[in-house]
């Protein structure tokens, strides 16, 4: 674990484009790329700078939370392999073989494999799976870690604020719906993810990585970063994309570049989280969050 240094030479805070973006995703080899997982047009941005960082000569492995780490030997199986009969393409037969029971939107995620598919580049399965997920909330760290990657990581000693800050964040997500009661095991599957994301990239440092994650693993405070030595976080940029409201401010953004972009049009998820919280038996406040 380390101190988080000041951030990167690139803007602050800006609005999302082409060019913020590649310009951001340049200024280090470890990219730390953050996402709201629906929304489109920061996908389809994503893309196009992505393209043009490889045009100027970058070949940074690729990193997919979308993959399970279980998935890797999958993938390079699937890569590797000749196409079954009546496969459109290497890239569908990667996510047929190695994503497709995650339900994932996978038509955004394409474009991603294509360019690793063209440019070849190495894919990486880097997330934790929903199972070793429960497992650790449930169980703790030591039911999906073993005992070097704990003490390596501090999972033993975590700051009270650092897990505070966890919880208040998965509170935050499940739109102040769920018991307090629960907030600890959410959060430890949140950590547990991050710490499968770092040990994923990792071995991919040397020539550079991208990994295409949620905001909040790209966190500064709380996420991917949390569990990177110093020496790590110096050749690291984390990038949020932060949908625009009223009220966003992105100088505050826990981010080394805060990207502006439209919101997504979606139905409300805290409406839909509370419907589908009422067959649980659990009981969320008669008040909807603010």
């Amino acid at each position: 674990m380390t101190a988080l240094l000041a951030g990167c030479a690139a803007p602050r805070a800006g609005d999302l484009t082409t060019a913020t973006l590649a310009e951001a995703m340049a200024q280090r080899p470890i990219v730390l790329l953050g996402e709201v997982h629906d929304n489109e047009a920061q996908h389809a941005v994503r893309a196009a700078a992505l393209r043009r960082l490889l045009e100027q000569g970058a070949r940074p492995a690729l990193a997919f939370e979308q993959f399970d780490r279980e998935r890797q030997s999958d993938l390079d199986r699937a890569r590797n392999q000749s196409l079954p009969p009546g496969q459109r393409s290497r890239t569908d037969h990667l996510i047929a073989e190695a994503g497709a029971a995650r339900g994932w939107n996978w038509k955004l995620y394409r474009p991603y494999l294509q360019l690793a598919i063209d440019y070849e580049l190495p894919i990486v399965a880097a997330n934790l799976s929903r199972a070793d997920a429960l497992r650790a909330s449930q169980e703790g760290f030591a039911a999906v870690f073993d005992s070097a990657v704990l003490v390596a990581n501090g999972l033993d000693r975590l700051p009270a604020a650092f897990l505070r800050g966890h919880e208040q964040a998965v509170d935050a997500g499940h739109c102040k719906l769920m018991p307090a009661a629960m907030l600890p095991a959410l959060a430890r599957a949140q950590i547990a993810r991050d710490v499968a994301l770092a040990r994923a990239i990792r071995p991919h440092f040397d020539r550079g990585v991208v990994l295409f994650t949620g905001n909040g693993h790209a966190r500064n405070d709380i996420g991917v970063p949390f569990f990177l030595t110093a020496e790590e976080r110096e050749r690291t940029v984390t990038i949020g994309l932060i949908e625009s409201t009223g009220s966003t401010n992105l100088e505050a953004a826990p981010y080394d570049v805060a990207l502006r972009t439209p919101a997504q049009t979606r139905k409300d998820p805290c409406v839909e989280l509370r419907e589908r919280l009422r067959p649980s038996g659990l009981r969320p406040p008669e008040t909807p969050p603010r």
